[in-house]
């Protein structure tokens, strides 16, 4: 098992991340400029490959096992009506999430990967961020190593997402907090909330960041008192992919507000994900533009549960059969480039 016991064990986990192979990176850029095409002519599919190479120390990488995961979590502030639907919502999805029967279920299972369900429900709700930070240190530490253990470490590239009714509204303060833009840049419809619920929840984040925005000034303390579970768990998990080396392909909003804290803390944090797809909520391409990342797919997507990367790995699939079944220009006994 994984994990962090500590504080201290998550600030040395973030301050010593371990870099792609670059040499396999440069042997991979070889076999691209090598392979029957003119080069860059499959565009970000060579870029794709090239990365995937570097991370999991292949020249010819592989996708044998992706590993989707779906945190869930409850939040004290959905009480305060900043969602379209109920929090027991949240509880009910991990019972369609276990029976096979929701869009992330599906899209697992069309992509080919493992899907695994962490149900941190049972914790009951993080504390509602206008009034109190949403955990203690030890249930922070908990979530982020909940996330840390589901990691599958023979995994070829990762995906996770989540489900926690209201937390678009503790990602949009953890977007704003410490950033230049007001609260109201980050703040969007989510489920599909009306215009009286949009002010709820401007009126919340603000709370929110009034009270803690002071107080936020490390990733720990920023997850602990503005996140939520299932937010943590998933900064812990793609911190230890970072620790593996896995790749990790990044869903939406949430998934992105996740590690937006850890990102700011070393901008480099970002090297080993790629965005599966920037979704329909209001400020997420924003948010990746800020964590330096260009998405694969534009869908007009906003579920989440992981669901937009879930269809990006056939984006990656895609890159890497290109990748290692094309013919070398030699093998074909085709002239190259003159």
């Amino acid at each position: 098992m994984t994990g962090f016991a500590t504080r201290a064990a998550f600030e040395a986990a973030l301050a010593d991340l371990p870099p792609p192979d670059a040499a396999i990176v440069a042997q991979a850029r070889e076999r691209q400029a090598q392979l029957t095409k003119p080069a860059g002519s499959l565009g970000r599919l060579e870029e794709i490959a090239i990365f995937m190479a570097g991370w999991q120390r292949r020249v010819r990488p592989r996708l044998e096992t992706v590993q989707a995961i779906v945190f869930a979590g409850e939040h004290g502030v959905a009480t305060r009506g900043v969602s379209a639907f109920p929090p027991e919502v949240t509880r009910q999805m991990v019972a369609n999430f276990n029976a096979g029967g929701a869009a992330i279920n599906a899209l697992s299972r069309a992509c080919g990967a493992a899907l695994s369900v962490v149900d941190l429900t049972g914790d009951g709700p993080s504390g509602d961020i206008t009034e109190a930070p949403a955990m203690d240190e030890a249930e922070c530490l908990a979530a982020l190593s909940a996330g840390a253990n589901a990691v599958n470490t023979q995994a070829d590239l990762l995906l996770v997402g989540e489900m926690g009714i209201g937390n678009t509204t503790p990602a949009s303060a953890i977007c704003a907090q410490g950033q230049a833009e007001s609260a109201g840049a980050w703040i969007g419809r989510g489920t599909g909330i009306d215009a009286e619920g949009l002010n709820r929840k401007r009126q919340a984040v603000d709370a929110a960041l009034r009270l803690h925005g002071p107080h936020c000034a490390s990733p720990f303390e920023t997850l602990r008192r503005l996140g939520g579970r299932e937010i943590a768990a998933m900064a812990g998990a793609i911190l230890t992919a970072r620790q593996r080396r896995i790749p990790v392909l990044l869903d939406g909003f949430i998934c992105c507000a996740a590690i937006a804290p850890l990102q700011c803390a070393d901008p480099a944090f970002t090297d080993h994900c790629l965005a599966g797809h920037c979704s329909d909520e209001h400020a997420h391409g924003m948010l990746l533009d800020r964590l330096g990342l260009r998405p694969l797919l534009r869908l007009d997507m906003r579920l989440g549960e992981g669901t937009g990367a879930a269809v990006a790995v056939q984006i990656v699939r895609s890159a890497l059969a290109a990748h290692n079944e094309m013919a070398t220009f030699a093998e074909a006994a085709v002239s190259g480039a003159r």
